[in-house]
């Protein structure tokens, strides 16, 4: 059998002497993982091997999640020190230099890549799940692309007092916090809604049967439980997640 580590592609370009720990086949992990033992290496090489399939996606959530660790290795911080208030510094001081997009992005890699972490059991909590990004809104003719508070507003505007309504408000949601494009949503099975150490993650069901794992958001996870009780669907593991609800809309 291979080594798992072979799994790794060779995705993480060189950074600074030090910075960086070699593993059996070549690649690259940051010194402050690598410092938090095996258990972390691991799940930090699993990150990128398995739970990131898109190539370009992968290669650009490594170079920012290696910038990140440098940064905060160039600082004196471990993996289990780093606080909420280090992450927000270090979006700050990015906006700086580097475009909106381009901080979202390395906001948006290493909130996941906590998020993976703490499914993993390797640190308690995201210190990045708290700390928001720059504003930046994308207009492409006249549909604008709503930013992160106006989403949790048209969330919190959404009623709850049918399954429908419950269905709504857990299907937007998915696509708000996964990303997923909608014909990938409306594929999920009740069972796609997985448990994973302390939390939950996501199935999704994308083009040529290909799936994609991640982990899901706990306030996603809420909103998708609450709508599971409410249609009373939870043993129906293999049935339709988001399926047309009755006529009365009960």
């Amino acid at each position: 059998m291979n080594d798992p580590a072979d799994l790794l592609p060779a995705i993480i370009p060189p950074a600074r002497p030090g910075a960086l720990t070699p593993l059996p086949d070549g690649n690259l992990i940051p010194a402050l993982i690598a410092d938090a033992g095996d258990q972390a290496a691991w799940r930090y090489i699993d990150y990128f091997s398995s739970n990131i399939r898109n190539p370009n996606t992968r290669r650009a959530y490594a170079r920012a999640c290696q910038t990140f660790f440098a940064w905060c290795d160039e600082r004196g911080l471990s993996l289990a020190t780093i606080r909420p208030y280090d992450v927000a510094t270090y979006i700050e001081t990015h906006c700086l230099t580097h475009s909106a997009p381009d901080v979202k992005q390395q906001l948006a890699a290493v909130r996941m890549l906590f998020d993976w972490l703490v499914t993993g059991q390797v640190v308690p909590h995201n210190p990045a799940a708290a700390v928001r990004g720059p504003k930046h809104v994308v207009k492409s003719g006249k549909t604008p692309v709503l930013d992160a508070p106006e989403w949790r507003k048209l969330l919190d505007s959404i009623p709850t007092e049918t399954v429908r309504d419950l269905r709504d408000r857990a299907l937007i949601a998915t696509l708000t916090y996964s990303f997923a494009r909608i014909t990938a949503a409306l594929k999920m099975k009740v069972e796609d809604l997985r448990p994973q150490g302390a939390g939950w993650q996501l199935r999704l069901h994308e083009k040529g049967g290909k799936h994609h794992t991640m982990p899901c958001h706990h306030a996603l996870a809420e909103m998708l439980h609450a709508y599971i009780a409410a249609a009373g669907i939870a043993e129906d593991r293999k049935g339709w997640l988001f399926r047309t609800s009755r006529p009365q809309g009960n």
